[in-house]
């Protein structure tokens, strides 16, 4: 039993903030934020929440097929920036659209976490037999942005991106296989949303919500530790690189990308960035490539894409599979 990915969607907040934006805001420019990172503008909820945007992505998915949402079996969402502790994004979005008979739950993998999603909705859907399956990657990363700190602040965007993953009876796997490490000793490089415990039986902590992150440790970190996890879906799928059209990574930064893209030999063509667009959009920023692909008709039917994605935790994920819709 093996799955296709059907379709794509996206939704993004109408609000666009532009570098010349926060330049009003902060110590910064346009040349200084695309020479580091390559982002242009980004949008920001004003009204949107992450399960808004992801409610809106769902119901896409549905409507751009000839299916019902009560043949909806499965829905993963993957985010840091969930509306709520509880209930889950994935239950809010299933009472939404009205997939009653869907199973659901969120994945927090920071920006690896659309590469695990992915994974756990075919390995579930595989083991329990299931014939629809949405994979939802969402954030509203602004709540987490300390708006005075222009090393972080320039970076982030809001916004959600998605797959339909349905079943076929070819009896070819097209998932191909993936590969995760995580290395929890450096997970405090990159942290957000530390919450105190405000019992009256606690001792109080100072507490700090916004996100800080080490920027060179993780450029370190990611140019060095995720060509070994590529390496090792690659062994385990039988593959090579020159076998792969398209190298989807993490959209955190263009520097990393090329980079990365530079030590391994790939080309330009093979690795799409859309960062200048939307800046860092965590775990919806590898769905959001899929989806212009998609949108675009650059992606074509057995296309080989590997999904590579990296971040907090700190964690790396990268997975392959066949593109047929």
């Amino acid at each position: 039993m093996t799955f296709n990915l059907i379709t794509t969607a996206r939704a993004v907040p109408d609000q666009i903030i532009t570098n010349s934006d926060l330049a009003k805001i902060m110590p910064t420019s346009d040349e200084w934020i695309k020479q580091r990172t390559g982002i242009e503008r980004r949008h920001l909820a004003s009204t949107e929440t992450t399960e808004s945007l992801c409610i809106d992505v769902a119901q896409q998915l549905v409507q751009a097929n000839s299916i019902g949402p009560k043949q909806i079996d499965l829905i993963v969402v993957a985010t840091m920036s969930p509306t709520y502790s509880m209930p889950s994004v994935a239950a809010t979005v299933q009472g939404a659209i009205g997939a009653e008979n869907a199973a659901t739950l969120d994945v927090n993998a920071a920006c690896t976490g659309f590469v695990y999603a992915m994974a756990v909705a075919h390995d579930m859907a595989v083991a329990k037999g299931y014939q629809n399956v949405i994979v939802i990657g969402g954030e509203v990363m602004s709540k987490y942005v300390n708006w005075q700190d222009r090393s972080t602040a320039v970076l982030f965007g809001d916004g959600a991106a998605g797959v339909l993953l349905a079943l076929n009876e070819d009896g070819q796997d097209h998932y191909l296989g993936d590969a995760f490490k995580t290395f929890g000793e450096k997970g405090r490089s990159l942290m957000a949303d530390f919450r105190p415990n405000n019992s009256p039986f606690a001792k109080p902590v100072e507490a700090d919500s916004y996100l800080t992150m080490d920027g060179h440790q993780i450029y370190n970190f990611v140019i060095k530790k995720a060509p070994v996890v590529i390496e090792e879906v690659l062994q385990k799928t039988g593959l090579t690189l020159p076998d792969i059209d398209w190298v989807v990574f993490h959209q955190a930064n263009a520097r990393i990308i090329q980079q990365l893209s530079k030590k391994l030999g790939l080309t330009a063509q093979q690795c799409p960035i859309n960062i200048d667009e939307y800046g860092n959009v965590a775990a919806a920023s590898e769905p959001l490539v899929l989806n212009d692909l998609v949108a675009s008709d650059q992606l074509k039917p057995g296309d080989k894409v590997l999904l590579c994605g990296f971040g907090g935790g700190l964690t790396i994920g990268a997975s392959i599979f066949d593109y047929y819709n």
